[in-house]
């Protein structure tokens, strides 16, 4: 067998990255730079590393922006809290938040206000879960392991919907769904599916080249929640190693001893340059040829943030 590279198709930037990321080019060069963003825009060392050389300034809290500058919220999203400490600063704010992630908050709020108990699963720190969270602390609980969903209590076990960080493994969220089915059988699922499509078309082009692959590489960062989820999947539908890089370089060649098949796919939030390059690397080692494996045709595209577009216009 020749030496080959499976490409992932649909893989990289989502639609709300593209739109987050592109928010912040804008709005340095619409208002010049500095731009503060809270937290990172998008979970990916090199986006984050180009945009800093550009006069973005990250931070973790608002409260080091200076009064009365401009703010961007990342497309993770954030809590009511955090909107107000930035309207008590007078802070500018363009916030990027992901619009499926927006659905997840508009449905915590809802079902709060009809005094559910939220179970929400995700990863315990994540930025997501604590926007969602913050939507409505008194209603959400959250569920991250097994020992979570076996230990949390509802004050109605028949008042109960549970919701999801949009970034998890389709395959994991069921798991704890059905943990928590077990425990609270009259539990609702939410009124659409919280996962995003894009995580789950990623996940989808995975499974369907992994069992063919002797090696997956995920370009991607160690805290993109949905980047770490690919190297899992590869490794849970077949494929005999797995690895998640930020950039070829630090691809040990160790990995590649006795490889035929090579996939590769990347975590949307990662500019395809990058993927570019690997595929580049691999073809000094011989993988010379490559070929795209389809699972889907993403269309979906997200109009700026109502904030940036009204100055745009002008």
């Amino acid at each position: 067998m020749p030496k080959r590279v499976l490409l992932a198709k649909p893989r990289g930037y989502c639609a709300g990255v593209d739109r987050a990321v592109e928010t912040v080019e804008l709005a340095l060069e619409k208002y010049g730079a500095p731009v503060y963003v809270r937290k990172e825009i998008v979970h990916n060392k090199y986006v984050v590393e180009t945009l800093s050389d550009r006069g973005a300034i990250f931070v973790n809290e608002t409260d080091e922006v200076p009064e009365g500058a401009l703010v961007v919220f990342s497309a993770h999203g954030v809590s009511p809290a955090v909107h107000e400490e930035a309207a008590q600063r007078s802070l500018r704010t363009i916030d990027a938040t992901c619009p499926l992630v927006t659905k997840v908050h508009k449905e915590a709020v809802r079902f709060a206000k009809e005094d559910y108990d939220i179970l929400l699963i995700g990863h315990e720190g994540h930025e997501e879960v604590e926007g969602t969270a913050g939507e409505a602390p008194d209603h959400v609980k959250l569920v991250d392991t097994a020992e979570d969903a076996a230990k949390v209590e509802v004050r109605d076990p028949n008042k109960v919907i549970w919701l999801s960080q949009t970034t998890l493994s389709v395959d994991e969220t069921m798991v704890r769904v059905r943990q928590l089915k077990d425990r609270f059988p009259d539990l609702q699922d939410p009124p659409s599916d919280d996962i995003c499509y894009a995580t789950s078309n990623r996940q989808t082009a995975v499974k369907t080249m992994a069992p063919s692959c002797d090696l997956v590489l995920v370009v991607g960062s160690k805290n993109s929640s949905n980047s770490v989820r690919l190297v899992e999947v590869a490794l849970q539908h077949g494929a005999k190693a797995s690895y998640l890089i930020d950039y070829a370089k630090e691809v040990d060649p160790a990995w590649l001893e006795g490889v035929e098949t090579v996939g590769v796919t990347s975590g949307a939030s990662v500019p395809d340059l990058l993927v570019m390059e690997l595929l580049k690397y691999l073809e000094t080692q011989g993988y010379g040829e490559v070929e795209e494996i389809t699972t889907a045709n993403e269309r979906i595209t997200f109009s700026l943030p109502r904030e940036l577009r009204k100055d745009l216009v002008r």
